[in-house]
């Protein structure tokens, strides 16, 4: 009992320089955004490269890079491959950011990679947090003998810290508006910085992309020698609906296909990845359809991905979201509008530094409001939400903890009702702490 003990507060220890010691830009906004990727090779260097001791695939996008970072990961997985998954941010469990076929990084590496980090003496590099748990992540897909690692960016693209790698396949998922004050204020300036991930004679795959983003997107790879392959221009995904509690989709390559994320959204991520796949099988990677097929089935299982119109609970039906800025909001309310229910209940909480008022203008005005806020510097304050609701026209209680919003959501909701919870991935991550998601686990 004491040696667990002692190990929980050296856990608590590491996760307390990371996040406290290091400075984060989900933690701190602005002021923990560190752009350009000199820090990030210094530190590949002192630890001997390791993102070159296997292949990579790049991700970058203003929405569904998740959604698809995880698919991709889980259909090369069962495919046979010893897959390392990098994503960001978590939702409960700090070790959620790095994966190998799915399980995450164990506590006991963390913690001796955090230790071995000091006795480098490399603090006068000053590497933010994102630098140094890439370093991480790229140093544990080595020490694991990954085959292949699935890598989303954090912000951006080309000044983003995982882009030292020089991936087989980059993949940009779409563009939207998002971080306006460090990519740009045009959706044509922050396609830019997006495009950044691709590199010289290294096909790229583009989810969506219109009109000027497009043309961005095609000089770009001109520029580079770069194979582009636009996904909705040979669509893979044909036709889609429900099924058994599944989005259903029908498929060019690879027949039906079952998939475990159900949001309608996820048809778009769905055929990117499809797309994808069938490039990589033109580089010759191995791709199964009976392997793709389990893979879409049992993403969430396989990978552990949660918060993409995840259900919490029925009578009333209760589901949260990850969406957190305008064109991911736009998507979610078509969501909620092929749901049938009597009245909509919204729980919701923002980061400060997103575009909330356009956000809050597209809501439905038929439904109720419950406000709350994030434990994070960065958040919005309640009351500084509900007055700019109100501003807008609409009202609602307003709530200190996720948590206590949902609880008052669903006491006021009817059975046929539904209830939304989202806004922001941090008020997501509180409210399925609170509910005890994502035990965890293994020292």
């Amino acid at each position: 009992m004491a040696r667990k003990e002692e190990l929980a507060r050296k856990w608590e220890r590491t996760l307390d320089y990371l996040f406290n010691q290091r400075p984060a830009f989900e933690r701190e906004g602005a002021s923990g955004y560190k752009p350009g990727l000199d820090t990030s090779i210094a530190l590949d260097k002192a630890y001997h490269e390791p993102h070159r001791r296997y292949r990579t695939i790049h991700i970058a996008g203003t929405n569904g890079k998740g959604s698809t970072a995880h698919l991709l990961a889980a259909c090369l997985q069962q495919c046979g491959y010893r897959v390392g998954l990098f994503t960001s941010p978590h939702l409960v469990d700090f070790r959620e950011r790095i994966r190998v076929n799915g399980k995450k990084i164990s506590r006991n590496f963390v913690m001796k990679w955090v230790a071995g980090y000091h006795k480098k003496n490399l603090d006068h590099l000053q590497p933010s947090f994102f630098e140094l748990v890439s370093t991480m992540a790229f140093d544990y897909f080595a020490w694991r003998n990954v085959n292949v690692a699935v890598i989303e960016t954090g912000l951006g693209g080309r000044l983003d810290s995982s882009n030292i790698i020089t991936p087989d396949l980059s993949i940009i998922t779409n563009i939207g508006l998002e971080h306006q004050q460090f990519l740009g204020n045009t959706v044509e300036q922050i396609a830019m910085e997006k495009a950044g991930i691709i590199k010289h004679g290294v096909p790229v795959v583009i989810g969506h992309a219109e009109g000027s983003v497009r043309e961005v997107f095609e000089n770009e790879a001109k520029r580079l020698y770069s194979e582009i392959i636009f996904s909705q221009d040979n669509p893979q995904v044909t036709k889609a609906n429900y099924s058994n509690g599944m989005l259903r989709l029908e498929t060019a390559s690879y027949g039906t296909i079952d998939c475990e994320l159900t949001g309608s959204y996820q048809i778009e991520n769905a055929n990117t990845v499809l797309v994808a796949l069938n490039t990589l099988e033109q580089l010759n990677y191995r791709i199964q359809t009976p392997a793709v097929k389990d893979a879409f089935a049992h993403v969430i299982e396989y990978t552990g991905l949660m918060g993409r119109w995840m259900k919490l609970g029925t009578k009333p039906l209760t589901i949260c979201d990850s969406a957190h800025n305008p064109s991911g909001m736009q998507e979610v309310l078509k969501q909620i509008k092929r749901e049938k229910f009597d009245k909509l209940h919204m729980v919701l909480g923002f980061m400060a530094d997103k575009d909330v008022e356009t956000m809050l203008n597209i809501l439905p005005k038929s439904a109720n409001f419950y406000f709350t806020q994030a434990g994070n510097s960065r958040s919005m304050k309640v009351e500084t939400l509900q007055k700019l609701a109100a501003k807008i026209g609409y009202s609602g209680e307003r709530y200190d903890h996720v948590g206590e919003a949902l609880e008052a959501a669903r006491s006021q909701a009817g059975e046929n009702d539904l209830v939304y919870v989202g806004g922001s991935m941090y008020v997501l991550a509180e409210l399925l702490k609170t509910l005890g998601y994502g035990d965890q686990g293994d020292i």
